[in-house]
Parts: C-alpha cells; sequence; structure tokens
C-alpha cells in the first residue's frame, strides 16, 4: 500500500487501531471540526436569500416534453433525496470495485460503471411513488410524453458519471475493454426503460416532497415495498445486460454493438409498455398514491391469496431464483472468464474447461427459469373463479379534483361476478 494512503483520514482509523495515538488525536479533532461545520450549516439563514451575484441561468423549454425533462433535472440536482440515490449509487459502485485492490486483485475495478448503473436503477426503481400525488399535473398536461422524457433526463444524469467512471476504472486496469464497453450501453438502456415501468406495476406510495419532516430521506412509509422494489430492479436490469456480456466474453467487440442493440431495444419498448400504463391506469396510481391503498381488495398481496402449494412455490422461486443466477451463474461468470479456478463456492470455476461455461449457462437458466416460475404463480392465482375487477375511467380534471380534502375517490372500482375489464 502507497505510503501516501495512510496520512489520509481514511488510514487514521487502521494507524490508531495498531495503537498509534497522533491517529486517535487526529480523528477526534477531525470529529469536532466536522460537527463544528455540521452546526454551522444547520444555523443558517433560513429567510428570503440575498440576491447577490448573477441569478442561476433557467432551463428553458420549447415543448411540453422538454418541460418534463427540465423539471426533472431540476429535481435530481434540488432534491435531497435524489441526491443521496446518486451519490450511494456512486459510492456502493466505485468501494464495491475498489475494494478488492486490498488484497491485491484488480479484477472488480472495471465494472464499477455497470455496476453504478444497477444501483442507481435499483435506488430510483420507486421513480414515479416519490413524486407524490404530483402525477395529476402529468394528467392534466395534454400532449406530453412523461415516461419518455423522464428516460431521457434519467440518462442525462446517470449516463455521464457511468462512462466516466468506466473509462477511468478500465484504464486503470488495461481491461477488459470489449466486455466492459458492451455491458454499459446495454444496462443503461435496459435500467431507462425498467425504471418507469417497474415504478408503474410495482408503485409504492410515497411522502410528498413538501411534506417530508425530520428524515426527509425518508420517502415513504412501506420501506419493505421500496426494498422488495428495489431488488427485483437490480434483478431485471442485470438480466439485460446479459446478452451482450455473453457475446463480449464469446466473441470480443462484437459484444459492444450488441449492447448497443438491446439497450436501444429495451429502452424504447419497456418505455413504450410503461408509457401505455401510465395512459390506461394513471387515476389507480393517483389515487393509490394519494391513499396508500390500491383500488378495492388489490391491496390485499396477491402471493397471500394463492393457494398453498403455488404459494409454496413461488416463495421457493423468489426466496432462492437469485443464488444461481447471480453467485453461481454472472458472478461465476466473471471468474472463469478471467481464468479464476477453484474460487470459494463457485462451482464453475471448479469444473473442467469444456464444462465452466455450461454449468453458467445452466445456472443462469434456472435462475430465470425460478424467477419466471414464481412471477407465473403469482400472474395465474389468486383469484376467485368468476371474479373479474372492473373499472371505470374518470376524467383527469375530476381525477386532480379529487386529491382534495374531503371529496369522495375518483376511482370507481368493483368486484363483479364474471364482470368485463
Amino acid at each position: 500500500m502507497p505510503e501516501a494512503v495512510w496520512y489520509l483520514p481514511s488510514g487514521w482509523g487502521l494507524l490508531a487501531a495498531q495503537g498509534d495515538p497522533a491517529a486517535l488525536g487526529g480523528l477526534a479533532v477531525l470529529d469536532l471540526l466536522l460537527l463544528m461545520v455540521w452546526a454551522a450549516l444547520l444555523a443558517r439563514r433560513s429567510g428570503a436569500p440575498r440576491t447577490s451575484g448573477r441569478p442561476r441561468r433557467p432551463i428553458r423549454a420549447a415543448s411540453a416534453n422538454g418541460a418534463v425533462v427540465a423539471k426533472e433535472l431540476r429535481t435530481w440536482s434540488r432534491d435531497l433525496a435524489r441526491n443521496h440515490q446518486l451519490v450511494f449509487a456512486l459510492s456502493f459502485a466505485v468501494c464495491f470495485g475498489a475494494s478488492p485492490l486490498l488484497i491485491g486483485w484488480d479484477g472488480m475495478l472495471p465494472y464499477a460503471g455497470p455496476i453504478f448503473v444497477v444501483m442507481a436503477a435499483g435506488m430510483t426503481s420507486n421513480l414515479y411513488g416519490t413524486d407524490g400525488t404530483a402525477l395529476w399535473l402529468t394528467m392534466l398536461t395534454p400532449g406530453a410524453s412523461d415516461v419518455r422524457a423522464r428516460q431521457r433526463a434519467w440518462l442525462a444524469v446517470i449516463a455521464p458519471v457511468a462512462g466516466v467512471v468506466t473509462l477511468v476504472s478500465t484504464a486503470v486496469t488495461g481491461g477488459p475493454w470489449p466486455l466492459v464497453l458492451a455491458l454499459l450501453p446495454a444496462l443503461l438502456g435496459g435500467a431507462a426503460g425498467l425504471v418507469p415501468l417497474l415504478s408503474m406495476y410495482g408503485l409504492v406510495p410515497g411522502t410528498d416532497p413538501h411534506k417530508r419532516s425530520g428524515n426527509p430521506l425518508r420517502v415513504s412509509e412501506d420501506n419493505g415495498g421500496l426494498t422488495g422494489l428495489a431488488y427485483l430492479m437490480l434483478a431485471l436490469v442485470v438480466v439485460t445486460g446479459v446478452p451482450a456480456g455473453l457475446t463480449a466474453l464469446w466473441y470480443g467487440w462484437a459484444g459492444v454493438p450488441v449492447g448497443l442493440a438491446t439497450g436501444a431495444l429495451c429502452s424504447w419498448g419497456l418505455g413504450l409498455m410503461a408509457a401505455r400504463r401510465l395512459r390506461a391506469r394513471a387515476p389507480e396510481l393517483l389515487h393509490t398514491m394519494r391513499t396508500g391503498r390500491r383500488t378495492e381488495k388489490a391491496a390485499a398481496s396477491r402471493l397471500a391469496t394463492l393457494p398453498k402449494p403455488q404459494q409454496t412455490i413461488a416463495w421457493m422461486g423468489f426466496g432462492f431464483g437469485s443464488i444461481p443466477l447471480f453467485p453461481q451463474g454472472i458472478v461465476a461468470g466473471i471468474f472463469v472468464a478471467n481464468g479464476m479456478e477453484r474460487h470459494t463456492w463457485f462451482l464453475a470455476t471448479y469444473m473442467s474447461p469444456g464444462l465452466r461455461w455450461p454449468v453458467v449457462t445452466g445456472m443462469v437458466l434456472l435462475g430465470l427459469t425460478m424467477y419466471g416460475m414464481a412471477l407465473y404463480q403469482v400472474q395465474t392465482g389468486g383469484s376467485p373463479p368468476g371474479v373479474k375487477r372492473r373499472c371505470t375511467w374518470v376524467h383527469p380534471i375530476r381525477a386532480a379534483r379529487s386529491i382534495l380534502p374531503g371529496r369522495v375517490p375518483f376511482l370507481a372500482s368493483e368486484a363483479t361476478e364474471g364482470g368485463e375489464e
């Protein structure tokens, strides 16, 4: 380890643990200084700000779509929750990729950029939920393609950071350039499509930004729902990068155009599905965000209403599908590509050379099959036979008015025997 590292504050803790009193004293002084700075920031002027210097240049938009992009970019720069999501994803990616350097292995460092994209998608998986009841503004804005504009804004924030991290970390280690450059566009496109889509189908009611108190980072009362949605997003985004990654591992630079193609396809196709979902179910989504409850009896988990055998199959798929998919499949494939053998508990690294890639592929397919089997059980079970759900569309003006206190919820929804959707 370079000697200069020991003089950084990050190394003082280790020196103090080794019995260096100067390092311990330095940490104590640094803590006091940080406490004083924190107290000074809390005591800053809370009244009208002084107008000095040049005002911030406004973001102008020539269309409704451009206005949504401008609004999203402003939100990324001003909302503390969005700032936290971005910084956490970046910190996790860099630390996760660089931590193996402590044992002299730099094999994970080039993947810091792709890891950042995956984590950023997981952190923003409840994109529409964090806006709260502001969805009524979207419903009353004719001609605005809200989903496409949010995709553009998300890419405008995430893609430059991911590109810089990828180029720097890969240049430090000298490669593998084909694999990294194939994964980056594939994951960016997949995440840009999945973030709005999953936030539509798995929306977790969030607290309106102006009502957040105490901890401003607590964006919802349903922490379990947010955690489950984030984990599902991590898994799905990784899946979107599998075709490009495997192509790069087998054929080198041919994986880059595959990554570009799959990324563009996922961004366009999944974004189209999200836009259709928003047009068809916007009143329901607003009702969910306003009340914290899903319409009629949909608030009860579909998983809990399954028959016992189907419920067991679904829990097994969701609970254990990640083991063959991620550690025994994707991570083991990275180890095999780097020539690592007999590595801890990764089965493929113990196989003969001719069986390593078949085992990796089989594990990935097994994990995807388990997740697909669990999703199939949830989608096909849990509803009494002959009972279908019928929703009545209400004009967006009524939907917007219904968020006012004392008004009756705008969505008329009921379960009828043999009814039509």
